[in-house]
């Protein structure tokens, strides 16, 4: 028998769990097939009351040394200076501005986006599946994010012309987040 859901009421502090975390991306490959990878190390905070998300704030960093796309040549190549440059630039982070309620348990996290020297505001569409106690006396809250960029806006310009036409990987980065994070006491 599972424990009753118990929901967390007023302002708060939420950290990050890592272990429970992940932040995807997806990009065209040679115009044909779309390649997936994730960071690994995500760090951050988000404060809101459960009952008005509304109210929240998100603070987020993911370190540009944990990209993961399964092939270490290719992940070598995403840290240096052709795209993320992790010798300058070790983390990638995102500051919430507002939160804007959407439909059900549905929110708009929009925010600035800092890859490498360049911020941009982006917006995240964001669902909120509540909060419930974990087995070791914490109160766990879940999320889910999404969003979509495009990847030159934020100089990551690296790209080769395909012979027959085209280019060899896409300019629309789509990123889908899953955040677990645990209420800090």
């Amino acid at each position: 028998m599972s424990a009753p859901s118990q929901q967390a009421t007023g302002l708060a502090t939420w950290k990050i769990d890592p272990v429970h975390s992940d932040v995807e991306f997806a990009i065209r490959h040679m115009m044909v097939s779309t390649v997936k990878g994730r960071f690994s190390d995500v760090t951050g905070t988000i404060s809101f009351d459960p009952a008005d998300p509304t109210t929240g704030s998100v603070e987020v960093s993911m370190s540009v040394a944990s990209v993961d796309t399964r092939t270490e040549a290719r992940d070598n190549h995403l840290r240096s200076g052709d795209f993320f440059d992790v010798e300058r630039f070790p983390a990638i982070t995102f500051q919430s501005k507002r939160v804007e309620r959407g439909r059900g348990e549905r929110y708009h996290v929009v925010g600035d986006l800092t890859i490498r020297d360049t911020t941009r505001e982006v917006t995240l569409d964001a669902e909120f599946f509540g909060t419930h106690p974990d087995p070791y006396g914490n109160v766990r809250a879940g999320f889910s994010a999404s969003t979509s960029f495009n990847r030159s806006d934020f100089g990551l310009n690296y790209n080769a012309a395909i012979e027959a036409g085209g280019v060899v990987i896409g300019d629309s980065v789509k990123v889908s987040i899953e955040i677990e994070a645990v209420q800090q006491k």
